[in-house]
């Protein structure tokens, strides 16, 4: 494909839009795994954890075609989705070194890639039919939205802080993508039919959310009576 070409700016100009409108939930997941960064690192944390989506998902559009051919790939990303969802939003413990669990960098980053990881499949594919093949396209269309999705982050991150029940929020989006993931793996579809579970498919996604908000209050719960024991005590 020619540089010069209009077709060339114009799925280009594509990839960037399906990019910036498929990331929302990636920029949710950035957001809430740098909020409990100290102010310093937040900005490295969410330049970080943007590059490494990004990063991860070039590296996925090349072997996109082998892995949704592969059963129950949708299914344990589903499941890697509550887990971290969960993790989210279960209050943060100050150690010995009064270094509460999130307050890490890495960790963060880590965070933020595994999430991408599974969220990314939907994205991947919609880049990929319309880069057709140009790996040239694929990769400037994906740097270019790294300021796209930091600029998402820290608006959300700045709610964050303002209004935490939108923690909650964020986890209950999380839990939807899963329980949507889930319910579109091969196998699954296989087994109950593509009629049934498209029927199902706003069902199981509400499903996915309402298990990962009543997991994660369960385990605070559990965290909060276990924290307060040893002061009762």
């Amino acid at each position: 494909m020619d540089y010069l070409e209009p077709l060339f700016w114009l799925a280009l100009l594509k990839i960037i839009w399906i990019n910036v409108l498929l990331s929302g939930d990636n920029a949710v997941v950035i957001a809430m795994a740098c909020r409990s960064l100290p102010d310093r690192m937040r900005r490295t944390g969410m330049i970080l954890g943007a590059a490494v989506a990004v990063g991860m998902r070039i590296v996925f559009t090349a072997i996109i075609a082998v892995l949704l051919g592969l059963p129950w790939l949708r299914v344990i990303g589903a499941l890697a989705l509550m887990y971290i969802a969960v993790d989210l939003v279960l209050p943060e413990e100050a150690d010995e070194g009064g270094v509460a669990a999130h307050d890490n960098l890495w960790r963060a980053v880590g965070t933020i890639a595994v999430a991408d990881l599974v969220m990314s499949l939907d994205n991947v594919v919609a880049i990929a039919a319309v880069a057709d093949g140009n790996w040239t396209l694929i990769i400037i269309g994906l740097v270019i939205s790294i300021p796209m999705i930091i600029a998402g982050a820290a608006l959300i991150m700045s709610l964050l802080a303002r209004f935490p029940f939108l923690v909650w929020a964020g986890a209950a989006l999380l839990g939807w993508v899963a329980g949507e993931m889930f319910v579109s793996d091969i196998k699954v579809l296989d087994y109950f039919g593509e009629a049934m579970v498209h029927h199902y498919e706003y069902a199981a996604a509400a499903a996915g959310a309402v298990i990962v908000l009543g997991t994660g209050w369960a385990l605070a719960r559990l965290k909060g009576s276990h924290a307060a024991g040893p002061h009762g005590s």
